[in-house]
């Protein structure tokens, strides 16, 4: 078993969304505490999201203030061992604060 997350996570998810109930699930099988941020009726928050990741799509995924992109992305990761050593990274002293 990997050694405790350190890092800072956070997902933004829609109610309606399967990928985002997976990517939850493995965040929380791996015993990773995560910032979930509802996207549901926030305009501001999506134009955001596109911005920041060229993506309108969730979820998206925040590794220490750096996006890991969605899901798949995630589950790439994971696949090629390399999440781990991402989730055992602690965060910048200085992490800008993503949007809420």
């Amino acid at each position: 078993m990997p050694a405790p997350a350190l890092a800072s996570v956070t997902i933004y998810t829609t109610r309606l969304c399967g990928y985002c109930v997976v990517a939850k699930r493995l965040l929380t099988q791996k015993g990773v505490a995560f910032t979930e941020v509802l996207a549901d009726d926030r305009a501001d928050l999506r134009d955001w999201l596109i911005d920041t990741t060229g993506r309108n799509t969730v979820p998206q995924i925040f590794i220490n203030g750096a996006s890991v992109g969605g899901y798949d992305d995630m589950a790439a990761l994971e696949k090629r061992g390399k999440l781990d050593t991402l989730l055992q990274t602690a965060p910048p002293t200085e992490l800008s604060a993503l949007p809420s």
